[in-house]
Order: structure tokens, then C-alpha cells, then sequence
């Protein structure tokens, strides 16, 4: 994990050092403090470029969560997991993970837009402080979090010399200083001629404007149409309009809610209409998305790039680089602003549902193409699409006859929960839309073998059977064999973590029948495969393991599959052990290592790092096996039950205990095992791809032939040594 999150600075920081000084002064002596103001005033770029300021005092860093495009309170502490980088696959509340993983650790995290959200946020806060003495909190908002203990940090408009420096900046940036002569802008021939802009008249618009920076930047974007004389009598003209009709306003609220609609007015009517429309997207977005929500007969897609240009131009919108590519985003308060003319309008509801409807077609893109060699791609774009994905999962459980779209998105990403260490999320959604009866079996079942898979993971088998079992039963009442089939499969899963290793085979085995008969071939029956080989393996049948697998990695090659691949890597990697290839099997779970820490797949990294520590030790190098089975221990707490209180998973932590502690001495091990339990999740990865440190010299190397775990040999089922399907044959993942 990066030690920040914080996004770059796009633009210069102009101004505010006093502001800047008394901001990093507070966080030295108080852990919490509260930076409030109207909108538009700067916190949130003042409080990110405190906490850039105070990095080197956190050891564990700082960490930013944008509570902003959230609407459900509950998804609070999801956000907190999602921006401190953790991947938790217990069932445990996501509260709970906080307090655990803040406990012990020195950790700045800055909460940003939580006014919304201020009943859920502040209890949360509370606790977290309560239980966690290294963590300090930086919010921003509009208003304090009246938590005891709280500083409030009141950040009021800039001052004139700011302001004024502020103004000149931005207008430079958009190529149009305020010295000079500066063009007319079309339309303008309403207005007298002006004189080159002074510096009194930069000092009349700054001072009318109350020194709010969003306000400048507004202004300075129209610098490239507009003299700031003419601003200056267009502002006039717009106060009057307000003080009619918004009389009670906040002054400050009043020239903030001025600019902005200011902006508004010199917007072309497409470009207004954009705005308003671009009002229902939550977090960043990307143009494809845009051209498929926004566009319409008024604003027809192959204009959109021209609007949205001119709204960036025009500094209402942002763009950003993402891990999916670029971005853009609407700041909250030109958001709020776009979301009131939209209501206006009457268009709410249905730009809401249009930009849930582009979300499910995403999410049903992303689903198909993790069988891909677009793997990273997705996780990358399910990832930055997170925020517009919980929006959309929202509306459907909002609207009663759209519980069946809240099952079918819910199951569809699966692999978002799954393959991306999302379990606790996704298990909140999928709860959530299974308790709706939709009248939609199909969609019904997807959510319910998928909500058995996430329990499964979890360790609450419990809940998994209930899952599982109901699927099943309606599956075979609907004659919806595939479905039947995940089901099946899924409760194969759960008897293998189990160590009910006859009965894995069978359950698993009857499932990948059904998949080749039915033509099905994506990651879960790879999947399928791979768990049948794990049972041949643990039962001593390792020809058989290292067949299926083989296989399997060829279709994964074919395929360019990454997640699945690594889980046969794994089998691969331990046959490799088993014959004292120790360099064949540290390669094999090199790759096994990046492919999961790629994907926060914490179950998969585990399980390769504690085999690498087997490895290690066979290698004659005890002291890194030791620490590296030290570092697999805090990632196991966030997995769940340890090993999932396998014994046949257990296999090689218990071996490399055993050989590590003979060869080092019970103290030294010790030693070496606290190590490894301190070190970040990112430096585990890292010292698991650097390969071995230092080899000690007369350990307990190969010489002793290492054994299967178990030496009980089984047939493999009967159909499970070639995957269920062909490249050629029907696939995708929006099975069940």
C-alpha cells in the first residue's frame, strides 16, 4: 500500500501560508481538527496541502477519503476500508476492521465532504480516535463534527493580496492576463468600451467576489471572453437579481451561489444543459459515459467532447488521470448548483436512471472482459468507477420495481467483491438485494450463489449454506441449470476449505459436468478446476493436481486470464516443492505473489506466501522463511478464520514452523516472526519478489525429500482433467 493517496497538485498553491502555518500547527498538537468554511473557500485544497506538508510524521502515511459522492450513511466506514487501502475478507463490520487495523498504527486520515454525513461520520470518528491513539483525523466540511476533543479550524476568504495573486495566476494559466488590453468577448456589444484592466479594477472584482478562490477561478476562466470590467458589471447586475430572491442567504453563501450562477449565465445553453445533466455522476467520470448519459437530440454525442470542453475551460469541470485513464469530475458545489437546475427541469429521475443503466452495461463489460487479457483493465475501471457503481446500486434498491436490476448488478460483480478484495462491500449490497423479492429468478440466483461465494471467503459457512442452499432449490424449482451448477460448485468450495476433501471432488466435479454441458467456460469454472486439483494435491494425487492444472494455465495463456492463473500457479509451485525444485517453484509463486497483490487478492497472496516461506526454508534460508511467515499472520487476520481452519491448507506454514524453528532455535525464530509481522502488506510483496536474502549457512535445506501433505492417493472425478468448455464454446462471465 502507498503510504498516500493524496492526488497531485494540479496547479500551483497560491497564497494562504498563514493559513498554511497555523493549519500544520494545530495537527502537532490536536487529533482532530476540523477545517470549516463555505463552499468554495479552499478546505480541501488547504487541508491536502497540510497533510502533503505532515507526511514524514506518520509512519503508516496519510490517507485521503472523499465522502462527497456518497449517499448512504452506511457506506461510511466502506469508504474509510476503501480509502486506508484495505482489503478485508472477514465477515467483520467494517467499523471494526478500522478500529483494528488504526489501532497500533500512526496514521493521518483526512475525511473530506462529510456534512451530509455528519451523523454517521461523527460517532465513527469518535470510536476510531477512542481506540486508536496514533491516528489523527483532518476534516473538511461545512460544518464541525462536534466530537470531543474537536479543533475547528474556521478558514475564512482570502485576503486581498491573495485574492489578487490568486486571479492573476489562473488568468495567466488560461492565457489571459489582467494587465493589458483583453478581448472582447462576442456578445458583448451591449457594454461600453473599457479601458486596459488596472489593478484597481482586479482589486474591485476580487473584493466583490469576497475573496472565495472557487469564485476567482470561475472568474479567471472567463477571462479569455471577458474584461474584468465587464465582469464587474455583469456581477453587478447578477447580485440585484439575487438580492430579490434569496433574501436570508449567508453573504458569503450569497456571492459563492453569485459566481457560480454568473458562470452559469455565460454557459452556451448546451453547455448549461451538460452541466445540469453531468449533476447525477458521483465521483470521477469518464467521456464515454458522458456521451452515453448526457447525450440527447438537444446535445447530440459527437458534441459532447466540444461542451465539456468548454465547461473545462471554463474551470466547472476538472480532469484527472486515473489508473483507467482520464477522468472528469464536477466540484460539489458546481455539482449542487447543476443538480437544482436538473430538478428544475423535471429530468432528474430519469438522467438517474440513464446513468444507472450506463453503470449496469458497464459492470456487464467489465464482468465479460475479466476473462480477458483485459483483466488489469478491469480492475482498474471497476475501481475508479466505484463511487458511480454504489450510486446506481442505490437507485435500483431505492425503487421498488428495480429490485431485480439491484440483484443482477450486485451478482454481476462478483468479481469486483471477489477478485478485487471487495468481500465486505459486495456482502452489503448483496444482502441487501436478495431480502427484495424482484419477481426476476434469474437475477435472484445470481445473487444468491454469488452472495454464498463472497460467505464462503468470509468463513461463514453458516451463512453460505443458507445462501447456497436456497439457490439451489429455486434452481431446480426454475429448471435454471447453471445456476444449479454454481451453487453446486460453490458448496464444493466450501467443503474443501472444510478439509471434506472426497466431497469437494464430488460437488465440484458434478458442477463442471454441468458447465461443459451447458458450454459454460470463464474464470469460475478455471476456478472449478483448480479447487478439484487442491483436493487431489492435499490427498497425495499430485500427477493429478499438476495435470489439471497444466491445463488450466494453457486456457489462462490462451485467454490472457491472470486471476485464476495464479491459483494453478499455486498448485504448480507446491508439486515443484514436492520434487526439490525450489528455484522452479520460487518462480512460479513470484508471479502467484504479483498477480494477487495486482488484483487485492488477499486469499491467493497468502497462500503463496506462506508456500514461498516452505520454499525459503527448503532453500537453507530459515531466518526469511520466519519472517515471511510472521508477515502472511496480519494478513491472515484480515482474510479471516486462519487457513480457514484447514489443516490440509495449513500444510506448509505448519512444515516451515517446524523446519524454520529447528534450524534457528525457538527465540531466534521468534524474533524473526515478530519481523515479519511488523512490515507493511507492500514490503511483504516486495521482499516476496526480490528472492532470497542472505542464505544461512548449514540450514535445513533439501537434503530430507519433502511429502505431499497427505499420502492417501484418490482418482481424480471423473470429467474434471480438462476445462469445462473450449476456447470456442459459449463463455462470459454473466453466468447464473
Amino acid at each position: 500500500m502507498r503510504r498516500s493517496n493524496l492526488p497531485a497538485e494540479l496547479n500551483r498553491f497560491v497564497g494562504r501560508a498563514a493559513e498554511e502555518a497555523a493549519l500544520t500547527a494545530l495537527l502537532q498538537t490536536s487529533r482532530l481538527v476540523t477545517v470549516v468554511g463555505v463552499g468554495g473557500v479552499g478546505k480541501t485544497r488547504l487541508a491536502l496541502r497540510a497533510a502533503a506538508g505532515a507526511q514524514k510524521r506518520y509512519g503508516e502515511g496519510v490517507r485521503l477519503a472523499e465522502l462527497a459522492p456518497l449517499r448512504d450513511p452506511d457506506l461510511v466506514a466502506y469508504a474509510l476500508v476503501e480509502a486506508l487501502g484495505l482489503t478485508d475478507h472477514t465477515p467483520k463490520a467494517p467499523r471494526e476492521v478500522l478500529v483494528e487495523h488504526l489501532a497500533e498504527r500512526r496514521t493521518l486520515l483526512v475525511v473530506d465532504g462529510f456534512e451530509h454525513l455528519v451523523e454517521a461520520c461523527a460517532p465513527l470518528l469518535r470510536e476510531l480516535l477512542a481506540h486508536a491513539p496514533g491516528l489523527t483525523v483532518l476534516a473538511a466540511g461545512r460544518r464541525p463534527l462536534r466530537v470531543a476533543g474537536e479543533s475547528v479550524f474556521p478558514l475564512a476568504p482570502m485576503d486581498e493580496a491573495d485574492a489578487m495573486a490568486l486571479l492573476a495566476e489562473r488568468a495567466a494559466e488560461a492565457g489571459a492576463p489582467v494587465t493589458g488590453n483583453l478581448p472582447t468577448g462576442p456578445g458583448e456589444t451591449d457594454f461600453p468600451a473599457v479601458p486596459p484592466t488596472g489593478p484597481e479594477a482586479v482589486r474591485e472584482l476580487c473584493r466583490r467576489l469576497d475573496g472565495i478562490p472557487l469564485a476567482l477561478e470561475l472568474a479567471a476562466g472567463r477571462l479569455p471572453l471577458l474584461t474584468v470590467e465587464q465582469m464587474l458589471l455583469r456581477l453587478d447586475d447578477r447580485f440585484r437579481l439575487l438580492a430579490d430572491g434569496e433574501r436570508g442567504v449567508l453573504p458569503r453563501h450569497q456571492t459563492l451561489r453569485t459566481a457560480i450562477g454568473w458562470s452559469h449565465e455565460l454557459c452556451t445553453p448546451e453547455e448549461r444543459l451538460l452541466w445540469a445533466r453531468l449533476s447525477v455522476f458521483a465521483g470521477p467520470f469518464d467521456l464515454e459515459a458522458v456521451e452515453y448519459v448526457c447525450g440527447s437530440r438537444e446535445l447530440p454525442p459527437e458534441r459532447i467532447l466540444d461542451h465539456l470542453g468548454g465547461l473545462l475551460a471554463q474551470s466547472l469541470v476538472s480532469r484527472e488521470d486515473t489508473a483507467a485513464g482520464p477522468a472528469y469530475r464536477l466540484l460539489d458545489t458546481v455539482a449542487a448548483y447543476g443538480a437544482e437546475w436538473l430538478a428544475a427541469l423535471g429530468d432528474t429521475e430519469r438522467m438517474r436512471r440513464r446513468h444507472r443503466d450506463w453503470y449496469m452495461g458497464l459492470a456487464t463489460w467489465c464482468e465479460l472482459e475479466w476473462f480477458s487479457p483485459r483483466q488489469p483493465e478491469v480492475a482498474a475501471r471497476t475501481d475508479a468507477a466505484l463511487p458511480n457503481l454504489r450510486a446506481a446500486l442505490d437507485l435500483c434498491l431505492e425503487l421498488p420495481d428495480d429490485a431485480h436490476l439491484a440483484q443482477h448488478l450486485a451478482g454481476t460483480l462478483w468479481f469486483a467483491w471477489v477478485g478485487c478484495g471487495r468481500l465486505s462491500e459486495g456482502r452489503h449490497w448483496l444482502e441487501r438485494a436478495v431480502a427484495l423479492e424482484s419477481g426476476h429468478e434469474e437475477a435472484r440466483l445470481k445473487a444468491l450463489w454469488v452472495l454464498g461465494y463472497v460467505a464462503v471467503l468470509q468463513g461463514d459457512g453458516t451463512a453460505a449454506v443458507a445462501a447456497l442452499h436456497e439457490c439451489g432449490e429455486r434452481a431446480r424449482s426454475s429448471r435454471n441449470a447453471l445456476a444449479e451448477a454454481y451453487a453446486t460448485h460453490r458448496m464444493g468450495c466450501l467443503a474443501l476449505l472444510s478439509d471434506d476433501l472426497p466431497r469437494a471432488e464430488s460437488l465440484i466435479g458434478r458442477a463442471l459436468d454441468s458447465y461443459r454441458e451447458l458450454g459454460e467456460l470463464n474464470s469460475n469454472v478455471l476456478m472449478g478446476q483448480v479447487e478439484v486439483a487442491m483436493a487431489l494435491a492435499f490427498r497425495g494425487d499430485l500427477e493429478g493436481a499438476v495435470a489439471i492444472c497444466r491445463e488450466v494455465r494453457e486456457v489462462c495463456e490462451e485467454r490472457g486470464e491472470l486471476w485464476t492463473r495464479a491459483y494453478a500457479l499455486y498448485v504448480l509451485a507446491f508439486s515443484a516443492w514436492t520434487r526439490d525444485a525450489f528455484g522452479e517453484a520460487r518462480e512460479l509463486l513470484t508471479e502467484c505473489v504479483s498477480i494477487n497483490h495486482t488484483f487485492r487478492d488477499l486469499v491467493g497472496l497468502v497462500l503463496a506466501i506462506e508456500l514461498l516461506a516452505l520454499v525459503t526454508v527448503s532453500e537453507g534460508d530459515p531466518a526469511e522463511a520466519a519472517v515471511l511467515q510472521g508477515a502472511a499472520v496480519p494478513v491472515w487476520d484480515t482474510v479471516g478464520i486462519r487457513l480457514f481452519g484447514s489443516e490440509a491448507f495449513d500444510g506448509p506454514r505448519a512444515l516451515c514452523e517446524q523446519r524454520a524453528a529447528e534450524a534457528l532455535g525457538t527465540e531466534a525464530f521468534g524474533v524473526a516472526v515478530q519481523e515479519g509481522r511488523r512490515l507493511p502488506l507492500d514490503a511483504v510483496v516486495e521482499r516476496a519478489l526480490a528472492g532470497r536474502r542472505d542464505p544461512a549457512v548449514g540450514g535445513p535445506g533439501g537434503s530430507t525429500a519433502p511429502r505431499p501433505f497427505r499420502t492417501g492417493r484418490s482418482a481424480a472425478v471423473p470429467g474434471t482433467r480438462k476445462p469445462a468448455g473450449s476456447p470456442t464454446g459459449k463463455g462470459g462471465e454473466a453466468a447464473g
